[in-house]
């Protein structure tokens, strides 16, 4: 019998004992390959193995390029020759590629099985989504510690979670800092561009979303690189083994495929984490409060027409972009002139928080002049210096 930690927590009295929670609906009909695959290491762990033998067999059938499904096919079939002693027992001898790649193979199972084991609890949501714009119609939170990527529905009673991948991720890990150190880079980013697939390569698979790393903050932390997008796998691939993509954040490509049905550019924020801290949204009402505040006081500042007081917002190594500080200046002086000391309303508000090195958080909306039928789009990124927030860049 496979005696590896993952199927003996599946079997165990603790697991067995656990009420079963009902996981999300998903958003579009998928073809379910891991929920498969751990309820046949489910069977595995009690010990019905000629019932997965015919879940495995139909599994790897519609599936030839799912190794990992491969893999406990052939267990299955070795423990009718005889006693198996781990996942994918490599004889000695028989190759280091080979023992790697099982290696390899061991871990993502590991992973999947994890995910599929603590689940979060209902009604809770990443600590980092404070407020979501009811324009953005969904989010992403990616958990690297746990290969999971996330996706969340905005409802009109907050985020909702409606589905959830194994991903792989950079074969260095996470905490990119500089073009080419192969890792996954931490925080909360935004999707730029849904490339269309036939523009490239097999290699991507489905498609692929690019993502705007570096954002501000990384930029004032020094942080250099890019390309890192959401991608697919090669048709001759299911999933990717957890750490091999150059920084990337790569799914198979059926549930790629949901997320590229639905994401909407710009507006979908991407939190990348080391690990994620699932709370209720009411338990994150004192940090909304806290920052609201400090984007009220801007509003107002602004809306009175003071330039040098709503300079004063402003960090002192303020960035604008790919714009000058000079030409912000410019541009924000022709705004507060053009407004007149009319009221300025801030609409589709969203606050994304980021804790990491330095208290962040990354605000969204729409501002409009009162009498105005329109207005721009801004993106600022606010971090807190001493007692007070301070806008540490701003876009349009």
């Amino acid at each position: 019998m496979v005696g590896t930690l993952l199927l003996s927590a599946m079997s165990s009295p603790a697991a067995a004992k656990k009420p079963a929670r009902k996981n999300p609906a998903p958003i579009a009909a998928s073809d379910d390959a891991e929920a498969q695959l751990v309820e046949i290491y489910k069977l595995i762990g009690q010990s019905r193995t000629g019932q997965a033998l015919g879940k495995a067999e139909a599994l790897v059938a519609r599936h030839p390029n799912f190794q990992l499904a491969q893999l406990a096919y052939g267990d299955l079939l070795a423990m009718s020759a005889g006693p198996v002693g781990t996942l994918g027992d490599v004889p000695a001898g028989f190759g280091k590629t080979s023992a790697e790649t099982v290696t390899a193979l061991r871990e993502e199972a590991r992973l999947r099985m994890r995910a599929a084991l603590h689940r979060p609890q209902p009604g809770t949501v990443p600590s980092q989504f404070l407020q979501m714009a009811p324009r953005a119609r969904h989010a992403i939170a990616v958990d690297t510690s746990k290969a999971r990527l996330y996706l969340f529905a905005n409802t009109g009673s907050g985020l909702k979670l409606v589905a959830d991948y194994y991903a792989s991720i950079g074969k260095q890990g996470v905490g990119k800092i500089a073009e080419g150190d192969q890792r996954t880079p931490l925080g909360v980013y935004h999707i730029t561009s849904n490339l269309n697939v036939k523009s490239l390569t097999s290699f991507y698979g489905s498609g692929g979303l690019v993502i705007n790393y570096p954002n501000p903050y990384d930029v004032h932390r020094g942080k250099t690189g890019g390309g890192i997008w959401l991608h697919g796998t090669p048709a001759s691939q299911f999933a990717r083994a957890p750490r091999t993509t150059d920084g990337c954040v790569v799914l198979a490509n059926p549930d790629l495929q949901q997320i590229l049905n639905v994401v909407e550019i710009r507006s979908t924020p991407v939190v990348i984490a080391s690990s994620l801290h699932w709370v209720t949204p009411d338990s994150l009402s004192h940090r909304k409060r806290d920052l609201a505040d400090a984007v009220e006081r801007w509003r107002r500042t602004k809306a009175e027409g003071d330039l040098s007081q709503l300079l004063a917002f402003y960090a002192k190594d303020f960035t604008a972009g790919r714009k000058s500080v000079a030409d912000w200046r410019r541009l924000v002086a022709k705004e507060v002139a053009k407004a007149r000391g009319r009221d300025i309303q801030l609409k589709d508000l969203s606050y994304v928080q980021w804790m990491e090195g330095a208290d962040t958080m990354v605000v969204s909306f729409g501002e409009v002049v009162k009498g105005e039928r329109r207005g721009s789009v801004k993106r600022q990124y606010w971090m807190r210096q001493g007692e007070a927030w301070k806008i540490l860049s701003e876009t349009m």
